[in-house]
């Protein structure tokens, strides 16, 4: 009778209290501790916040930029398969047509009594009369066997169309695949840099926007950054020593789209990432830019920092992550982040990484 005794039921006493109150501690832990994400210490002062919404900022830039280059690539991915499939398309309409063709030919033949000379000389009574009018049947047939070979050489050509369809059906996905990721970066560094702002008080946030947004670094780069802006540029000024009209042109762009919001991956006409900004100042200017920041750079000639001129396009990071557009006296027209719209700033926000002169 003892194996069919009831187990004793154990409290939450000793051990199993120990372990729960250690698990509920370690929960607790995980929640307030900062790890990357929107889970902030609550100690943090606003300027610690300050500096983690603008890692968090440079991050999910970096990831925006990859999927800025994951999107151009995936664009022509199906750019292409849709030129594949369309030529599959068209040869294969024109293989049909040949194929009627030859099907009314061999009905034709048949029906004129005549098959084909390797079956005709299989079934002939008399193959030595056979073989004497071999040549003027082979003379008639040399039209349909070209025919023939012409059906058979599109049919490999639709073959290998619908091969390279089915290979860049594979480099679709796999951009596809990496926009995905790219996406729930951006979107995770994103979501935690709000959570974060929304720990600051309405004065703070205001303070920070009006020293240049939360892309600064250091109180020392905000005070570079208000002394950089004591000399504002005007647009005219800004123009008139662009080195080319074209560089006119996309720097007349930029103060166009003052004020207009930062949205990732965007490329106007109004809203844009930094990139984005660049991509339509140009595109305005009849000039094709790559689409991403670490491909822009290599769009012209590298600049000197002391030789920059209006329209130039400025780069910072060491990942060249983040680009504006240069404008004279030391400030770019740019597009921060999704604090702050598109705006004036010096070149001394951000660490600065080179320039490059467009056409």
């Amino acid at each position: 009778m003892a194996a069919h005794r009831k187990p004793r039921q154990r409290s939450l006493g000793g051990h199993t209290a120990r372990t729960a109150a250690t698990i509920a501690l370690a929960g607790a832990a995980s929640a307030t501790g900062f790890d990357g994400t929107g889970h902030a210490d609550p100690q943090l002062t606003p300027e610690q916040v300050k500096a983690k919404v603008a890692k968090l900022y440079q991050e999910a830039e970096v990831a925006t930029e990859k999927y800025n280059g994951a999107k151009e690539k995936a664009d022509k991915a199906q750019e292409n398969l849709e030129e594949l499939r369309d030529q599959a398309a068209r040869r294969t309409e024109r293989l049909n047509s040949a194929r009627d063709e030859l099907g009314s030919l061999a009905a034709a033949q048949y029906r004129g009594g005549g098959i084909d000379p390797s079956w005709q000389l299989a079934l002939s009574a008399d193959p030595d009369e056979y073989l004497d009018g071999a040549a003027l049947a082979e003379r008639v047939g040399t039209r349909h066997s070209a025919d023939v070979a012409s059906v058979r050489k599109q049919l490999l050509e639709i073959e290998r169309l619908r091969g390279a369809a089915r290979v860049e059906l594979g480099t679709l996905k796999t951009r596809q695949t990496e926009l995905k990721r790219h996406k729930k970066t951006v979107t995770s560094k994103l979501t935690d840099a709000r959570q974060l702002l929304g720990r600051l008080t309405t004065e703070d946030r205001t303070r920070f926007d009006t020293r240049g947004g939360t892309t600064g670094h250091t109180s020392r780069s905000s005070t570079a950054a208000q002394r950089s802006l004591a000399g504002p540029v005007s647009p005219a000024s800004a123009t008139t020593d662009a080195p080319n009209s074209r560089a006119a042109a996309a720097v007349s762009y930029a103060y166009s789209k003052i004020g207009s919001p930062y949205v990732w991956g965007a490329t106007g006409p109004n809203a844009f990432d930094c990139s984005g900004l660049t991509l339509a100042a140009y595109r305005a200017a009849g000039v094709s830019l790559p689409r991403t920041t670490y491909s822009q750079i290599n769009a012209g000639p590298r600049v000197a920092r002391s030789e920059l001129r209006p329209g130039d396009l400025v780069f910072f990071y060491s990942g060249i992550s983040h680009v504006g557009i240069y404008i004279g006296n030391g400030q770019m027209i740019h597009a921060p982040n999704p604090s702050a719209p598109v705006r004036v700033a010096p070149l001394d926000e951000m660490p600065y990484a080179g320039a490059t002169r467009v056409a």
